[in-house]
């Protein structure tokens, strides 16, 4: 199927059927101002090609696109896992972002073993409050494929072979002074932490050179958990920080924030303003898709949240477009 996303159209615009071997042909009229993206349906899964530019008289041969065989059992860990912790607010809680960075090694799509049931979940500190799935631009998986249940957060949507990040956040509360966070399967910790008298257990993750984001010190811990299964969060009881309170940081300001500064922490950028008119792109495809293959079986209810989320990321792709890129 061939999606253009572009200011005057977002949608799929033609569908082809590839050969015996997998090779396929499509043919449209090329547009500078848009997008162009290819999707394949296997065994039940999307996948989405990198998106194409269609040049007159130089067609590109060279696309690929890699589907997979699926299986419930195919290994998933967390290969890299962040959190950046800032220091009490107004409400006496720490806003705290949660970026794991998923890997699914094999040659094989994780899904789900039936329908009532999570593709891959991880439980969460005990009594975190507020969780939800940070700015959707941020995580490569859709709100509607992320749940939370008791202190757990669930995917129910296929992981593919390779990488992919999903970013939380939450809430814990001022008064709490030791945090376990579980940490099963988890390879690579990292944690930045404002107050100055924090820390981290246990001595692996050790303590490097702190990081200043946006005028805001933070502590840095990192480091291998081995056989852990868990790491602490070692936090100052009310009244032991030297410094005020700051007031409380709302909506898509402390979102932007905190993933430019967890972006900086972990040595990349993070183009918070100017959004990555891939994956955007993608995004609305992918929403298009769902809202094509429901067809009337598409529930009203979801109508004013799916138009309201294709106008916003249609909104942050128009200006991505018209934003010149970066030369290196």
């Amino acid at each position: 199927m061939l999606h253009q996303v572009g200011p005057t159209l977002q949608a799929p615009v033609d569908t082809v059927l590839a050969g015996p071997g997998g090779k396929f042909d499509v043919r449209f009229r090329s547009d500078t101002s848009a997008l162009f993206l290819l999707s394949v349906r296997y065994q039940g899964i999307e996948y989405f090609s990198a998106p194409i530019r269609g040049l007159p008289g130089k067609p590109d041969t060279s696309l690929v696109i890699i589907v997979a065989d699926t299986s419930s059992a195919a290994p998933v860990s967390v290969a890299e896992r962040t959190l950046l912790v800032g220091r009490p607010d107004q409400s006496h809680s720490r806003m705290v972002i949660d970026w794991l960075v998923l890997s699914n090694p094999g040659e094989r799509t994780r899904v789900s073993p039936d329908s009532s049931r999570a593709t891959w979940s991880v439980p969460l500190p005990e009594g975190v409050q507020q969780v939800s799935l940070a700015d959707a631009s941020l995580s490569q998986f859709s709100p509607d494929a992320v749940g939370f249940r008791g202190d757990s957060v669930q995917v129910f949507a296929p992981i593919s072979p390779g990488r992919k990040e999903l970013v939380l956040q939450y809430r814990i509360a001022g008064g709490l002074q030791r945090v376990a966070v579980p940490a099963p399967g988890t390879d690579s910790v990292f944690v930045l932490l404002e107050e100055p008298e924090a820390g981290v257990e246990p001595a692996s993750l050790i303590r490097t050179e702190g990081q200043q984001i946006e005028g805001r010190a933070f502590g840095r811990w990192g480091g291998v958990l081995g056989s852990a299964r868990e790491f602490t969060l070692v936090l100052p009881g009310p009244g032991l920080s030297s410094r005020v309170v700051l007031p409380v940081l709302l909506g898509t300001a402390i979102l932007a924030f905190f993933a430019l500064a967890l972006a900086r922490a972990r040595g990349r950028a993070v183009p918070v303003e100017t959004p990555d008119p891939i994956a955007l792109a993608d995004r609305i495809a992918r929403l298009d898709q769902e809202r094509a293959e429901a067809g009337a079986a598409w529930p009203p209810e979801r109508d004013a949240a799916y138009r309201a989320e294709r106008a916003r990321l249609k909104a942050q792709l128009e200006r991505a477009l018209a934003t010149p890129p970066r030369r290196s």
